[in-house]
């Protein structure tokens, strides 16, 4: 047992190197046992049933010749030293409802882009399920997706296993680089390193800008990982709630939260001196007037995930909701108490980025942000996939209504 890598040391009970280890909610195998796959890098040794870059690729270039009763184009964006995949699916003609996604913001956040390849496959008829969603969601919509948007990042998280890197090669945290509210004099001393010295300062923000402006979505989707939540603009500040069409983008999120996630839903906010200015779902909101702009977490940790819910289900039983209808933000003193993880959106003070790499090692990171197991890997990616779907059937009909009133006038 002095053979096995130090990194692994404190997931160990000194017991037979063929044993699973359990380490909080995931399992994993000894470094020991997976020794020869070490030149494909730690992700494949540590957690097999995800995909690495290079198989995200391989994966879309096959689907885009094997698509089955759609059509799948597949365009590199180049931005300096940055490649970013524009991943188009369309049945027909153009569609009323453009439905953007990006995945992979944040290198760490693994679970995102497996979400985005799995709803790939549904719309190519890849994969058996949700056969009669995917034929009604491509009636009147068609999709845009970007897998992997930090993937400088996202090569040193699969062969380093660094499980707890968040920004890209220059330190800059993607989701705060867009030109939304971006004013680094706000944001405090060091802080042009994490948001970047200006707006759209790194290469992998500006080829998902140009992506999404050239595709002009009506609905946008940023998916992250750490905890559980479906959020609506405004993430800059709780002062400011988004007014244009949030009643529907609220009904949205209503409906899908009781399918998809039992979790709370609404405008993020921030408490007062944690504001979070430059999203890409605030700016495609602001500077492109998509009707439906969300951002949402998708996966925490199965203990911290289950008392979440169980905290929101009682604001719901006390009719808090009704405080989200009249435009309060989750930052709101009734929603106190909620959030105890890893939030991208609704953040509190005492839990910081540089207490989560001094205090957890790199596993408990991955538990953090990622399922651990194939079996909780498998349904939450499914779970998930399946509500992409249904947010574009669902936001088709506003969609339209919307162009309809606007050609009338």
């Amino acid at each position: 047992m002095m053979m096995v890598a130090a990194s692994l040391l404190f997931l160990l009970p000194f017991a037979d190197a063929g044993s699973m280890v359990k380490k909080g909610s995931f399992l994993t195998k000894p470094a020991l046992q997976l020794s020869d796959d070490a030149e494909s890098g730690r992700l494949r040794m540590d957690f097999p049933f995800y995909h690495t870059s290079e198989e995200l690729s391989s994966e879309t270039a096959r689907l885009s010749k094997e698509c089955k009763g759609a059509t799948m184009s597949v365009k590199t964006v180049q931005r300096g030293d940055i490649s970013i995949d524009d991943i188009r699916v369309r049945k027909g003609g153009p569609k009323v409802n453009r439905v953007s996604f990006i995945f992979g913001e944040h290198s760490r956040e693994l679970i995102s882009p497996e979400t985005g390849l799995m709803l790939l496959k549904m719309l190519c008829g890849d994969v058996s399920s949700q056969k009669s969603l995917v034929t009604k969601a491509l009636e009147d919509s068609e999709f845009q997706v970007m897998l992997n948007t930090n993937p400088k990042s996202r090569r040193k998280v699969e062969m380093e296993g660094d499980y707890c890197l968040r920004e890209n090669p220059s330190g800059v945290d993607l989701n705060r680089n867009w030109d939304e509210k971006w004013d680094l004099s706000t944001f405090g001393a060091g802080s042009d390193q994490f948001h970047g010295p200006h707006p759209f300062s790194e290469h992998e923000t500006q080829a998902a800008r140009d992506i999404v402006v050239d595709f002009k979505p009506t609905t946008f989707l940023s998916v992250h990982s750490g905890t559980l939540g479906l959020y609506m603009p405004w993430a800059y500040d709780s002062l400011h709630m988004a007014e244009r069409n949030r009643k529907a983008m609220l009904s949205v999120l209503k409906e899908l939260d009781a399918n998809y996630c039992k979790c709370p839903f609404g405008a993020a906010g921030k408490e007062v001196g944690y504001d979070c200015p430059g999203t890409s779902f605030d700016w495609v909101y602001d500077h492109l007037s998509a009707p439906f702009s969300f951002a949402w977490e998708i996966y925490a940790d199965p203990g911290d995930g289950s008392s979440l819910r169980q905290r929101w289900e009682e604001k719901l039983a006390e009719g808090r909701v009704s405080l989200l209808q009249q435009g309060h933000s989750l930052e709101h003193e009734a929603f106190s108490g909620l959030y105890n993880g890893q939030s991208d959106f609704v953040h509190r003070s005492n839990r910081t980025e540089q207490l989560l790499k001094e205090e957890r090692a790199r596993f408990a990171c991955f538990g953090t942000f990622n399922p651990g197991t194939k079996s909780e890997y498998d349904e939450v990616v499914q779970n998930w996939a399946t509500s992409y779907l249904q947010l574009a059937t669902l936001t088709a009909p506003h969609v339209r209504r919307l162009s309809e009133k606007a050609e009338e006038q």
